[in-house]
């Protein structure tokens, strides 16, 4: 087991950085998920070179983390075993009914349903030509491509497409899956996905509403589970990865698509992405921290260029290490899980 303890002087440094009213509301925030500047400053009420203050202190102390993506820096909790463990302690023993933290609680997510409604008013606007849009950013053959060689042809049992738009995965895997599921918040896009699976003749595929973070199916009931072009509008990634991984069977595979690290800020404004892109460390490191073990990385490099920059896609494929072992019976159940 990894030593717990601190020196001296480290602990005095971070009881003094935790000891101070906002500096102790920034870490109650952060442990509900990654934040900028902006974002503290609206919840804190405070200007921002106050909180910046109070950020370098903290980050000073290694109690938090902080990370560019773009012209935006995100700041989450320390990845620091000894600071961590000690930091989730004293918030642990928060009282989250104080009438400061309680109020902070409710600004975080107006802050976050904010970012939401960006998104869902994004996705209503553009749901009709949602693929077209798809193909100005990277060449949707060359994905498709690379996604049934990396899936292959061996047939399974049961699909789940997180964030599925316009239903197009289970489209591209109707052959190989007895039984496909789509889930995605927007009713707009769900619509357009209906539509193309029927136009396509897919019976054996549904989509479903629901949240990415609180996915309405059963646990361990799918062998694949693909998350396409979704994580760079959401505000936690990690989480939705975490949940993406509770729904596989043992020796399931997660495959993800999504754009490597990038600079086309515009993307922010006009596209409602959160996120410009995911490094292999960060999202390797994801997969891992979910349980699984990741099997193989794909980059395409992009078509279309935007000046000198371009965006360049990324496959990131894990699997469940746990082994498989039923009997007919239950191999059988597992095929009805949309029953």
């Amino acid at each position: 087991m990894a030593d717990m303890r601190m020196q001296l002087d480290q602990m005095v440094n971070v009881l003094k950085a935790v000891a101070e009213p906002s500096r102790l509301r920034i870490l109650a925030l952060l442990s509900k998920g990654d934040l900028t500047v902006s974002d503290l400053t609206t919840i804190l009420g405070q200007s921002q070179p106050r909180v910046s203050r109070h950020l370098k202190l903290l980050a000073e102390a290694d109690l938090i983390d902080r990370y560019q993506e773009g012209a935006w820096a995100y700041f989450r909790l320390s990845d620091n075993a000894v600071c961590g463990t000690l930091v989730r302690g004293i918030l642990g023993r928060l009282d989250c009914a104080d009438a400061l933290i309680e109020r902070d609680l409710e600004r975080l997510s107006q802050v976050k349903s904010s970012r939401q409604e960006r998104a869902a008013a994004y996705f209503s606007a553009n749901a009709g030509s949602w693929d077209e849009i798809r193909k100005l950013h990277v060449s949707e053959s060359a994905v498709e491509t690379a996604l049934k060689a990396i899936v292959g042809d061996r047939p399974f049992q049961a699909m789940l497409d997180v964030g599925t738009g316009t239903g197009r995965l289970l489209e591209l895997f109707a052959p190989l899956y007895q039984r496909g599921l789509g889930i995605d918040i927007n009713r707009d896009m769900l619509a357009v996905a209906r539509a193309n699976l029927e136009l396509a003749g897919i019976a054996n595929a549904q989509v479903r509403q629901g949240d990415v973070y609180a996915l309405p199916v059963e646990r361990e009931r799918f062998d694949l589970v693909t998350i396409h072009q979704v994580l760079h509008f959401l505000d936690d990634p990690q989480a939705a990865i975490r949940e993406a991984a509770r729904a596989l069977r043992p020796g399931g595979r997660l495959l993800i698509v999504d754009f490597a690290p990038h600079k086309l800020e515009f993307l922010r404004e006009e596209h409602a992405h959160l996120r410009l892109g995911f490094s292999d460390e960060q999202m390797l490191g994801w997969m891992k921290d979910a349980g699984l073990e990741p099997v193989k990385t794909v980059e395409l490099e992009p078509k279309f260029t935007n000046g000198d920059d371009g965006l360049t896609v990324k496959l990131w494929l894990a699997q469940d290490p746990r082994m498989l072992i039923a009997g007919p019976a239950e191999e059988e159940n597992a095929g009805a899980v949309l029953a």
